[in-house]
């Protein structure tokens, strides 16, 4: 097995060890089974300070350095443990080469075919993708995609569209003229929707004015979508991706964060 140079980081904190070198364990020996899902955060979740995956990747290359040199003290059997907060650096002792290990121990059958054929979403019970998971949770007449949308808004559909993230990610860049709602806030602020509605319909035809839902990642909105609809406001559709697909498929220009 090839030596294998591991970083994380999250929030405050980072990590950084080498696997499989030189004898040392390998990264199944300290963790034979995946933890629960629930157990692992994401940085798209949680969040990160951008300069601690600057740090930790820059000593990764350093470690690298040092195992194709074959010079100095590759942190194997060891662990580098990084907290910005108080710009400490830690090193502990991890648990070294397990003999029962499945991967590297001394009577394992594991190889190159059978890691070749390993279904790991499966194996771990999480996607390979670090991007959220995509609800499907409503029929395809309740969405429209971005560029849909576009089309409604350059044919001069009478319409509100409603921005259901938080009040802060919707001041860093929205959409002209929507109305922001955070979906925390959708029950209280029914009446502001309809009265938002009813002043478009005025401009209209008397068939009414459509409502269409948008987040960031088109998740929310699909919340938001599903819950207007049960509280009566049957034209309401969800924008397919949000502002993702708005930024990829029809604004190349929309700043993204």
């Amino acid at each position: 097995m090839q030596p294998l140079v591991s970083g994380a980081a999250l929030g405050l904190e980072g990590q950084l060890t080498v696997y499989n070198y030189k004898g040392g364990p390998c990264y199944r020996c300290l963790f034979p089974t995946p933890p629960p899902t629930t157990a692992c955060q994401r940085c798209s979740d949680s969040g990160v300070l951008g300069v601690v995956p600057g740090i930790i990747g820059c000593l990764q290359a350093l470690e690298a350095i040092k195992i194709a040199s074959d010079i100095g003290e590759p942190l194997s059997g060891r662990m580098l443990l990084f907290d910005a907060l108080s710009a400490r650096i830690r090193i502990v002792k991890i648990r070294g080469r397990s003999l029962q290990c499945e991967v590297c121990g001394e009577n394992t059958t594991f190889n190159q075919q059978q890691f070749k054929d390993l279904d790991y979403e499966k194996f771990t019970q999480s996607p390979l993708s670090t991007s959220p998971p995509k609800l499907k949770l409503l029929s395809p007449d309740s969405r429209i995609t971005s560029k849909e949308y576009k089309e409604r808004i350059i044919s001069g559909e009478p319409h509100v569209l409603v921005d259901v993230r938080p009040e802060l990610h919707y001041k860093i860049v929205s959409i002209p003229n929507s109305l922001n709602i955070p979906l925390a806030s959708l029950e209280a602020r029914l009446p502001e929707i309809s009265s938002a509605l009813k002043e478009q319909e005025k401009e209209g035809t008397g068939l009414g004015a459509h409502l269409y839902v948008i987040c960031r990642r088109g998740n929310d909105s699909q919340r938001a979508v599903d819950y207007l609809r049960n509280k009566g406001f049957d034209l309401a559709k969800d924008i397919v991706g949000g502002l993702e697909s708005w930024a990829n498929d029809v604004d190349s220009n929309f700043p993204m964060y």
